[in-house]
């Protein structure tokens, strides 16, 4: 293979919904290429993109696959994204390392969410779309009523390249209104034959040639004046309009093809390969300073490593994008995130399972590498003297969460191992060890997102586990003043222990006024703040402590001990166990004793004295409260609603975006739990959301006497 130059490379993502046939159209382009000699398919087991034994189990794909194409001199590096929302990860990833996407739309289905999604991810980075309608031989495919679909959605920047004679199972040709010819297919597909327009088309094709020509000339003053005198364009010029307006997402090509029947799919790679925006076209990678990374060849080599695959026989496969300079086999650069150095041993062009072994990668080139010794995703290898470090890529905020624990204890190591591994291929899987909780929490973008992760660790890895429902991480506060003392007295023999505490506990709100007298049972506190403390607390909220001892009733060298105490309470609420926030607490007095006071002492007082006084300070419950967006299609809003209602969530609005509703909603974690397998029943999968942590705000009465007997009978267990 040659060493192809950064004008001659293009970087282009692969996306679709699921069942849009993404990966049936990775085979024909490879086929078309030569890469392979034969198209696999998905039932078969034997595509080169979904090749993870769990891909082949579910029949998705799990993981986003690298592969190449060589097709008229240019070198096609292509991304296949994975369609299930529940990968998201894989799509993003690959938005934020190419240049171009091309979204498949099923033409059974139309826009679906997916699609939506998809699409406002690119809005999001300012991407170039390229739209796909495939499954043009599906008797369900009403190629029209899409194209009104898109055009509802995504307006008049949505432009015909290409129109089906007739959909169905008779689909076996297209006019392509950009060249103004016929394309069509035998049985087999492949190469096609090329004609001129049949009389019966030529109205219509030329109506969308017209419109087409206006839409490439509207990017170009040269092009819009030319237009102006002479109603026409070149196809040079044509194309030159195109490329000008993905850049700036001012049009929207779409283009036919039936990925099965490996029908359009060259005349769609003559597309890619000469009109798509190249690398040096789009605009450049900013490092973590702010600068600019121009992807150019006289420059210190920089790699950015964006995906980890593990696969059995040869362990971590390593994808990295050339940022900028030119990478060689036998290379030595510096890991700039974890200090140590690697050596590129070998080196390779992507073609998913395949690799096809090279001696260099030029600024802009995708590839891979194996055998590195301390490289992670996210991590850059540059060249001496060169320290660009890259964090580009955002992912969303998890969806769907659940408590694992090993079935065989002794494997909770190799569990965690496992899981931090797994981690490194798809960044969206997060693991929290909650100290609070006292679970190991996985979260994820969705049920099935969580039971890939589980089968392949009961498969792959052989660890058998369990997942359960997590604990919900509330908090606990109080609502009014209370007043409690505590002596904690202890005589064994020698030095015993000895230390008192009289305390007082009020609500904090930011900004409220400094405490100066408090009543209770008739008499009143007066308070002398002599020491003042705010502590910002890990888990949200604040602590004030106040000390207003008079007299040296205790010594200030006792204090530490009491707002430890405190503090140790804080961490185990009185109510349910969970954090307490939120609390002004004064101590006022006390006793102490000449020998048997120590710190212990005062640490067990001011405990008790605190816990005490909570429990009398109208104490509540918080529970986690969080920000929904819904995106569902409009005949099944009502049933969502509904679905919400019962939830506890309250509606905040709805909006109509882009073909879809919008729900925005506020509803406790509690009720999100099983929320993505309850959306996807009820919409047939045709809805996603998103959360947001919001506040956090008092559960009702009746949930928590709940929460709290539920307590008291665990503790008793």
């Amino acid at each position: 293979m040659r060493v192809y130059q950064t004008n001659e490379i293009k970087n282009i993502a692969l996306l679709g919904s699921a069942g849009s046939g993404k990966t049936t159209l990775a085979e024909s382009m490879l086929y078309e290429a030569g890469i392979i000699k034969r198209r696999g398919s998905i039932e078969a087991k034997n595509t080169v993109s979904d090749y993870f034994p769990v891909e082949q189990e579910y029949g998705y794909s799990v993981f986003s696959t690298v592969f190449h194409v060589e097709w008229n001199n240019k070198k096609l590096n292509i991304i296949d994204c994975p369609g299930s929302d529940d990968f998201v990860g894989g799509a993003i990833t690959a938005l934020n390392v190419t240049d171009q996407a091309v979204i498949l739309i099923n033409g059974q289905y139309g826009p679906e969410v997916g699609t939506q999604n998809n699409f406002r991810y690119t809005e999001k980075l300012k991407k170039p779309v390229i739209f796909l309608v495939n499954q043009l031989d599906s008797d369900k495919c009403d190629f029209d009523n899409i194209i009104s679909s898109m055009n509802d959605i995504y307006g008049s920047k949505c432009v015909q390249i290409q129109y089906p004679i007739q959909t169905g199972t008779g689909f076996n040709s297209i006019i392509d209104v950009l060249l103004m010819k016929k394309y069509s297919w035998k049985p087999e597909g492949g190469a096609p034959i090329i004609e001129e327009i049949p009389e019966e088309e030529k109205e219509k094709a030329l109506e969308l040639h017209k419109k087409l020509v206006e839409a490439a000339a509207e990017n170009d003053e040269t092009l819009m004046e030319k237009f102006f005198e002479e109603e026409s364009l070149t196809e040079d010029e044509l194309r030159e309009g195109i490329r000008k307006g993905l850049v700036t997402r001012s049009i929207f090509p779409v283009f036919c093809v039936c990925a099965g029947k490996d029908m359009g799919v060259r005349r769609l790679m003559e597309f890619l390969g000469n009109v798509v925006p190249f690398v040096s076209d789009m605009p450049k990678i900013r490092n973590t300073r702010g600068e600019e990374v121009a992807a150019v060849n006289d420059a210190p080599t920089s790699l950015y490593f964006f995906k980890t695959g593990v696969e059995p026989h040869i362990g971590e496969v390593s994808y990295f994008k050339v940022m900028s300079g030119t990478v060689k086999t036998g290379m030595d650069l510096v890991n700039v995130d974890r200090g140590s150095r690697e050596r590129i041993a070998q080196l390779y062009a992507c073609a998913g399972a395949n690799r096809l072994p090279v001696d260099e990668l030029q600024a802009g080139d995708i590839g891979c590498t194996v055998k590195l010794k301390d490289v992670k995703t996210g991590n850059a290898l540059n060249e001496k003297d060169c320290d660009h470090r890259y964090d580009f890529i955002k992912y969303p905020n998890s969806k769907y969460s659940r408590a694992i624990k090993a079935v065989n204890e002794a494997e909770t190591e190799k569990l965690m191992s496992a899981l931090t591994k797994m981690r490194q291929e798809d960044p969206t899987w997060v693991v929290e060890q909650s100290k609070e909780l006292r679970q190991t929490i996985v979260h994820g973008q969705g049920e099935f997102h969580l039971r890939t992760l589980k089968w392949r660790l009961e498969n792959n890895e052989k660890i058998q586990v369990n997942f359960e429902e997590p604990k919900i991480p509330y908090r606990e506060t109080i609502t009014k003043s209370a007043r409690a003392e505590y002596r904690h007295k202890k005589q064994s023999g020698g030095a015993g222990q000895f230390g008192e505490v009289h305390l007082i506990v009020e609500q904090y709100a930011e900004g409220m006024p400094e405490p100066t007298v408090f009543k209770f049972g008739g008499q009143e506190y007066r308070i002398n703040v002599k020491g003042r403390e705010e502590i910002d607390l890990e888990w949200g909220g604040k602590l004030v402590f106040i000390n207003s001892v008079v007299g040296g009733a205790i010594d200030a060298r006792f204090m530490p001990a009491i707002l430890k105490g405190i503090m140790e309470r804080m961490e185990r609420g009185p109510l349910t166990g969970s954090y307490a926030r939120d609390v002004r607490v004064i101590v006022y007095d006390g006793k102490m004793h000449p020998v048997d006071s120590n710190e212990l002492s005062f640490m067990l007082a001011a405990r008790n004295a605190f816990a005490a006084a909570f429990r009398d300070a109208g104490p509540k419950i918080l529970e986690p409260i969080y920000d929904l967006e819904v995106y569902v299609p409009a005949d099944y809003m009502g049933d969502v609603m509904s679905d919400l209602q019962g939830r506890r969530a309250l509606i905040m609005g709805m909006d109509s975006e882009a073909g879809y509703q919008k729900l925005q909603a506020k509803i406790p974690l509690k009720e999100l739990a099983n929320y993505s397998i309850a959306l996807s029943s009820l919409t047939g999968g045709r809805a996603s959301f998103t959360t947001k942590f919001a506040s956090y705000e008092l559960v009702p009465n009746d949930i928590q006497q709940q929460l709290i007997k539920e307590h008291e009978e665990e503790n008793e267990e």
